[in-house]
């Protein structure tokens, strides 16, 4: 599908029209009446040739054809009553088969499909031409079910062959329907009849229907073996491949339509370039695009208002809005059609140019001869989806009134609710819904879905039930929307509800729906359910593959995301999407190995996938949470065009790792570059300041977070400043904005604050804090666990058992404690007390520490026994402190690295104990060794003796 195979074939000739064929046969002269009447006619003055020819005596047949024809082309069905009424009163003219013929075509043209079939019905005898109008009729009018009765009815009760227009007829209801059965056995029936490969019109309704029921390998079975083409065959292939989203397939096609076109005289036509464009539109393939807009001009054919407005949607949404201005402006204004006009406003509204938009709007309402219709406000209500363009959608809204077109079509309506809910107007939302004198289901979806969409699930779901009260019935997309909206409120209840209906209404084979419960059941912490449904889908797409890989990673299932994320590939059998390698990526993070992470930046890089913003702060935060701060900071760097996320992760890479003053001199950098925080930037501002001991600097960004940006703080930011302060031990200041803060402190702030009193020995603020948290959360276990360590810190134990009593009784689970490293390309996991079943060097493990133990213990390490939150003697305490998890792992990587490394990097999964973080500082200082240890609250980098968390974590 090379442009140069199109550009040469373009530039064929077709100087040379082939030569019309002059009939020898005089015809007969037209009869006066039949002059008067088609010049009448041609006026569009019906009444007066009506009344010619009612008072005509002995009126011709061909008269009364020309006028019952012009009754359908105007849709003027009284007209046709009238002349039908004289009809009927000549016994002559009521039997004739062309009258009867014309009249069942009129009233079908005139969308009267009853009175078609009362004429019908009224023959006493029919031939052929009457059954095919009678088909035609239902066809024209969408009656598919009807025209196949007729049909059926033709077949089976007359002896009546049918010809090649009643095949067209039916095979176009049978692709309109979608009934592909029906349609197989009326081609083997033409076939029989010697129609089915022969005839060109079947030939082209047959590859019609094939590709409308998606079987384009059917079709073009029929195509290739017609012997005879004409150009309106190469049209329905075109077609055919353009529906089904062949667009390679149509540009091929075209190329050979244009090779064999000149000696076929099937040059292309209006209706070829109409079909072949879209495709330029859809794939943006500006070059073709404009190679078939140069073949046009040779043709004569860009100046056709169908051509021009397709080559002005083309350029439009290849974003060449100057070309496309060219093409409107180039024929005046006054001298388009409403679809110029349609897709010029379309064309500014989809490239972002509101204004111009909504100028244009302005100018089609001052020329008269043309009105705006439903299109016209569909092309622009897009535009207007948005807080920023709120203003601009309430003046749209005036312009529908005003010009009273707000309730002339149910799409405008539902599109004024969806684009109110977009701007996070939902009370005009409703208003709009609330004045529609007609609701549908239409329009319940767009105010259930702007509700879902926009954060309010609570409410999605009361209008829900408001539609099941009004009778109602759900569909496809009002599943989708409430699946959406249980996801948001992590409602398991309903979304087993909901897909019990999904099942008994047998709408599980509607892809959208599958994937939306798949979201649903992720987002309820259903992951196993989740899979189940995933495995059990036919045919899965790379949206269902995305939905799984997110759900994994964002579930704390970091195996199985990496797992599915070789199976995708090996499924597929090409690169994965973008989505995909960001979950991938997340896996990487949250397991924190780093040779992973650098495998999947290479896979990102050899797929030019680094420029993508999304992977791109994906792969600076991987390198950030794996402890390697320098290479997250180099790929920071090598990036061109940096936006904003990149900054703030970037930022908040520095504050986890502890590097609070860096953080804040990429926060004033990111400043300089024009560049204004938002909410996200203040939270790893925070986050960096907290974890760094800079108490006043991130108590100043945090006034100035409301003050000078104007940002409101969300329940994050808070809990920022609460652990902020709660680690620095100004507990008062900490418990006194959790009283005052303007939202209701959750748990994470409570036991972030609970932590602080045990930390720095503030029993009494414990305990109140801890009555708050466990009325709050009871069902958490480490929420018992931290107010156990509380009790246990002060010797009360009698408080510990009773709340060890409680966890028990009340069948929670505490998860242990455990460290991992990551040896030769294998991870080893240490939890402290089963160890020596899972890894059998232990005993040599353990002797390690011993002996670093002892080199410590030379140059001042002290064991911490008050970390030991056990009622055991000091003997059994030093012996645990030997034990816990991370102590172990680092002692197995010097073991297993016979002491070449340079860093060695640990994982944890809890917080560390102030004791290993003691140890940890005299182990580098003897061994002169770089130890990164990754709590599940930040990374310590141990190095000379020093953290760089500077001892406040």
């Amino acid at each position: 599908m090379a442009i140069t195979a199109l550009t040469a074939s373009a530039a064929l000739r077709y100087d040379d029209p082939k030569p019309t064929r002059i009939s020898t046969k005089r015809p007969q002269a037209p009869s006066k009446l039949l002059q008067q009447v088609s010049h009448l006619c041609t006026q569009n003055r019906l009444s007066e040739a009506i009344r010619l020819t009612t008072t005509y005596p002995n009126p011709d047949v061909d008269s009364i054809s020309v006028i019952l024809q012009s009754c359908g082309a105007n849709r003027d069905v009284e007209s046709g009553k009238e002349i039908h009424e004289f009809i009927s009163s000549d016994q002559r003219l009521s039997t004739h088969v062309v009258l009867t013929t014309r009249l069942m075509t009129m009233y079908a043209m005139c969308g009267s499909i009853s009175e078609s079939r009362l004429v019908f019905d009224s023959l006493n005898e029919r031939n052929i031409f009457q059954w095919n109008a009678m088909i035609s009729s239902y066809t024209r009018n969408g009656r598919f079910v009807e025209a196949k009765d007729v049909f059926l009815k033709l077949l089976s009760e007359t002896d009546l062959r049918p010809d090649d227009f009643t095949f067209p007829c039916v095979i176009k209801s049978c692709g309109a329907s979608l009934d592909l059965n029906f349609g197989e056995q009326v081609h083997a029936m033409g076939l029989k009849l010697g129609l089915g490969s022969t005839d060109t019109f079947v030939c082209n309704a047959l590859m019609c229907m094939y590709g409308k029921c998606g079987f384009v390998g059917s079709a073009l079975q029929v195509f290739d073996r017609m012997p005879r083409r004409n150009l309106v065959s190469w049209n329905t292939m075109l077609g055919v491949f353009s529906e089904n989203e062949l667009y390679s397939r149509v540009i091929d096609l075209f190329v050979e339509l244009l090779k064999i076109g000149h000696k076929q005289d099937t040059r292309p036509d209006e209706a070829t370039f109409v079909t072949v464009l879209p495709v330029c539109s859809a794939e943006r393939w500006i070059e073709i695009g404009e190679s078939i807009h140069g073949l046009a001009i040779k043709l004569g054919l860009d100046s056709q208002v169908r051509v021009n407005n397709a080559l002005i949607d083309m350029y439009s949404k290849c974003g060449l809005l100057l070309e496309a201005e060219h093409l409107f402006f180039s024929r005046g204004k006054f001298d388009q059609s409403l679809v110029t006009w349609n897709a010029m406003i379309g064309g500014y509204a989809r490239n972002g140019n509101i204004s111009s938009s909504f100028e244009l709007l302005r100018s089609l309402n001052s020329t008269q001869s043309l009105v705006a219709n439903e299109i016209t406000i569909l092309n622009i209500l897009p535009a207007c989806m948005g807080p920023p363009q709120l203003s601009k959608l309430k003046e749209m809204h005036c312009f529908l009134i005003r010009n009273e077109l707000q309730d002339t079509h149910e799409l405008v309506i539902n599109g004024l609710v969806a684009a109110y809910a977009k701007c996070g107007s939902l009370e005009y939302a409703v208003k709009v819904f609330d004045s529609t004198p007609i609701q549908t289901v239409n329009l319940w979806n767009a105010l259930i879905g702007g509700y879902a969409q926009n954060g309010d699930p609570e409410s999605a779901l009361r209008f829900f039930f408001d539609m099941r009260a009004n009778g109602f019935q759900p569909d496809g997309y009002t599943i989708g929307s409430l699946l959406l909206a249980c996801a948001q409120l992590k409602n398991l209840y309903h979304s087993k509800s909901i897909h019990g209906f999904v099942i008994r209404n047998g709408l599980e084979r509607d892809s959208f729906i599958t994937i939306s419960l798949l979201s649903a059941y992720i987002q309820c912490g259903m992951v196993s359910t989740a899979r189940v449904l995933f495995d059990s889908m036919n045919e899965r797409d790379m949206v269902s593959w995305n939905a799984m890989l997110a759900g994994y990673a964002q579930n704390g299932l970091p195996i199985h995301a990496l797992d599915l994320f070789r199976n995708l590939q090996m499924y597929f059998g090409t690169k994965p999407s973008t989505v995909a390698t960001v979950s991938a990526l997340m896996a990487c993070t949250d397991l924190s190995i780093p040779r992973l992470g650098r495998e999947l930046h290479g896979f990102a890089l050899k797929y030019g996938y680094t420029e993508d913003a999304f992977i791109g702060s994906s792969i600076i935060d991987m390198y950030a949470k794996c402890g390697l701060v320098e290479e997250s900071r180099c790929f920071f760097d090598r990036i061109k065009h940096k936006d904003l996320v990149h900054w703030t992760v970037m930022l908040t890479g520095y504050g986890v790792n502890g590097f609070g003053k860096e953080a804040v001199e990429l926060y004033i950098e990111m400043q300089r570059e024009g560049l204004q925080p938002d909410g996200y930037t203040f939270i790893g501002l925070l986050m960096a300041c907290g974890h760094s001991g800079m108490v006043q600097d991130g108590l100043n960004y945090f006034e100035e977070m409301k003050n000078v940006h104007g940002l409101e703080p969300k329940l994050e930011h808070y809990a920022c400043v609460v652990d902020m302060l709660g680690r620095a031990g100004l507990l008062t200041d900490a418990a006194k904005l959790v009283e005052e803060m303007p939202v209701r402190p959750d748990g994470k702030i409570l036991s972030s604050l609970l932590c602080a009193c045990r930390i720095h020995g503030d029993l009494n603020l414990g305990q109140k804090v801890m009555e708050k948290l466990l009325e709050l959360e009871p069902d958490k276990s480490e929420h018992y666990v931290l107010a156990s360590n509380l009790y246990a810190s002060f010797g009360n134990w009698d408080e510990v058992r009773k709340l060890r009593d409680k966890i028990k009784e009340a069948g929670l689970y505490k998860d242990p404690g455990y460290s991992w490293i990551e040896v030769g390309g294998r991870v080893y996991s240490f939890l402290a007390g089963d160890s020596d079943k899972v890894i059998p060097e232990m005993d040599k493990i353990r002797e390690v520490w011993r002996c670093l133990e002892e080199r410590i213990y030379e140059i001042g390490y002290v064991p911490d026994i008050s970390v030991v939150l056990h009622e055991i003697n000091e003997e059994e305490k030093l012996e645990k402190l030997r034990g816990h998890s991370e102590k172990l792992a680092i002692s197995f990587g010097l073991l297993s690295s016979h002491g070449m490394v340079k860093t060695l990097r640990v994982y944890k999964n809890i917080r560390m104990c102030k004791d290993c973080h003691n140890a940890i500082k005299y182990v580098t200082k003897v061994l002169q060794k770089e130890i990164v240890v990754r709590d599940n609250k930040r990374f310590h980098h141990f190095r000379d003796g020093l953290c760089s968390c500077g001892d406040f974590w």
